[in-house]
């Protein structure tokens, strides 16, 4: 009988591998090379007679029917992992505080046994009137994630929706990766029929094409996060985990895919101009302007994964004063062209330049 007692068990291998998701992009660089998000080619118009006040400014809309004091969500992040917990506790705090919306990381972990749970469940401990998204992984439905499981995942955080997060890039590096997505599209329909909370369907940083899109709202997902390309590169995380297992063929797959896939504002246009559900727009967002770029473009909600990360690993004080900063960018943009609410920024007329212009025009 082979000798098992140097194999970590399963709850140990997911442990490790949350944790270097947090690490990873937190020290080392793993942010998009030469690729961006394109959100530098999108220009507001300057209106020198705006005819408001900065403080009449409202910031508050609504989506999937829960109103928000700020069109923002934490975006799905971690969860699995000791230090998850305190990421997830203060971000908790801060979506209850400021009325944001929050993702949670894949929560597969959670299944696994109450203490994994709790680093999820934490979240809602700390927001109790938060909108919280639960969060499975497409390859985990097409494995046989059940509607039953999928449910116990949504009662873990008491979650107000449900994200199927879409990752063939990340699962082709990672070297514990399932890249097999067989009826994944089929399964997600099922869960649209049989969940009593909304179905979202979200990239983790490589786009959704307006292809995917129209298969997506034909199955009658609620809302779509095009999670484009131009922030954190997963593909480049996974690089460096395969570095460090030494595994040599996953490691070149993530140099060379290092900076794949559509760039956030043009995924976002695509998308946009293929179905009529909401939109969330994520990729790469680092400031309060490309917050408001994004709703002009056709987003009803903006989200922001690495930023919120960085601050919240720091301290509770780093998270809350960047919120601030964040929230004072968007609202100063709102100013800048006229808009006294998120309707009228909506409406706020804008240009496109360089290789965005050029790429919407081709298409």
């Amino acid at each position: 009988m082979p000798d098992t007692s140097d194999v970590p068990s399963d709850i140990e291998v997911i442990k490790q591998r949350k944790k270097d998701g947090i690490e990873i992009p937190l020290h080392k660089d793993v942010q998009a090379r030469t690729a961006s998000t394109y959100l530098e080619y999108v220009k507001l118009v300057h209106n020198a007679l705006p005819e408001l006040d900065y403080d009449d400014i409202d910031l508050s809309t609504t989506f999937l029917g829960h109103r928000f004091s700020v069109p923002l969500i934490i975006d799905s992040m971690t969860g699995g992992t000791d230090e998850a917990t305190i990421i997830n506790g203060r971000l908790g705090e801060l979506a209850q505080q400021y009325g944001f919306g929050m993702g949670l990381g894949s929560q597969r972990a959670g299944l696994k046994s109450e203490e994994l749970a709790a680093t999820y469940s934490v979240a809602r401990d700390n927001a109790p009137g938060a909108f919280l998204i639960a969060n499975i992984g497409g390859a985990q439905l097409a494995k046989g994630l059940t509607i039953e499981e999928a449910r116990k995942i949504v009662k873990m955080i008491g979650a107000n929706a449900l994200v199927v997060h879409l990752n063939p890039l990340q699962e082709l590096v990672q070297p514990e990766g399932e890249p097999r997505y067989r009826g994944v599209l089929d399964r997600i329909s099922e869960l649209v029929k049989n969940m009593d909370v909304p179905v979202i369907v979200k990239e983790v940083g490589a786009g959704i094409s307006r292809e995917v899109a129209i298969r997506l709202e034909m199955a009658g997902v609620s809302a779509i996060n095009v999670a484009g390309a131009g922030g954190t590169s997963w593909a480049g995380v996974e690089k460096l985990r395969a570095d460090m297992m030494k595994n040599k063929a996953k490691a070149r797959l993530g140099e060379v895919f290092w900076d794949w896939g559509i760039p956030t504002a043009a995924s976002l246009i695509q998308v946009r101009r293929a179905v009529k559900l909401p939109l969330i727009a994520s990729g790469g967002m680092r400031n309060g302007l490309e917050v408001a770029k994004c709703v002009v473009l056709g987003a009803s909600m903006a989200a922001m994964a690495y930023p919120f990360l960085k601050a919240a690993a720091h301290s509770k004080e780093a998270l809350f004063a960047f919120t601030d900063s964040v929230i004072a960018e968007l609202k100063s943009t709102m100013f800048l062209v006229g808009a006294s609410n998120v309707q009228s920024l909506a409406r706020s007329r804008y240009m496109l330049t360089g290789a965005l212009a050029e790429e919407v025009g081709r298409a």
